[in-house]
């Protein structure tokens, strides 16, 4: 495992999930880093400067030396590659397994309860179809989860990393997770790992 030899710079917005992942990973790691805020209401992703670094416009990047990443699943594969290889295994089959969850990250997690927050608390308004595709997909995870202590197994990967985020804050968008104990159990062993950080609840709005 490569150690870093300057902190790294991590481009956040506080209430994205998709950035949160990355900082919680970052975290678990122990691995010296600094938080810069971009105001996504004011429109900071969209500058020239941001830009440079992402073209599409988007939270979260990384600065590790030399090295400009985006895309928060790629920064985790990153991450664990360089600095941290026990959250990403060697063994085809396991490695395989992890980037299912990826997939389902940027799937059907990105599109109900990811969506159905993003309505709720950047918006104000409530998104009946994403709160179904979130429900249809906790009712597979409850099933998952309850056979295994983490996302693909007995030992936490950058998989269990990818997925916490929107899923813990699934209620934020409407969806209840009181329906689904082996998830919530799931939920609070990624909170009991060292280097756990929480991220900040949404301030509530009143849906449309």
């Amino acid at each position: 495992m490569t150690q870093s030899s300057a902190s790294i710079r991590l481009h956040s917005f506080a209430l994205s999930g998709h950035a949160h992942r990355v900082q919680l990973f970052l975290s678990l790691l122990n691995l010296p880093h600094e938080v810069i805020d971009v105001d996504l209401r004011k429109g900071e992703h969209k500058q020239p400067g941001f830009l440079e670094k992402n073209p599409f416009g988007q939270v979260p990047v990384i600065e590790d030396g030399d090295v400009t990443l985006y895309d928060s699943n790629a920064i985790l594969v990153y991450l664990a590659k360089r600095y941290g290889s026990q959250w990403l295994p060697e063994d085809p089959s396991e490695a395989a397994a992890v980037q299912q969850w990826l997939s389902l990250t940027a799937g059907l997690i990105a599109y109900g309860p990811a969506a159905a927050r993003k309505a709720v608390v950047f918006a104000g308004t409530s998104d009946d179809k994403a709160k179904a595709v979130a429900v249809a997909l906790f009712d597979v995870l409850e099933r998952l989860l309850a056979a295994r202590r983490y996302a693909i197994g007995q030992k936490p990967t950058i998989a269990d990393v990818a997925a916490y985020s929107y899923l813990a804050h699934a209620p934020e968008g409407g969806v209840s997770l009181d329906p689904y104990p082996a998830v919530r159990a799931w939920l609070a062993r990624i909170e009991a790992l060292p280097g756990f950080i929480r991220m900040p609840a949404a301030p509530v709005q009143k849906t449309a």
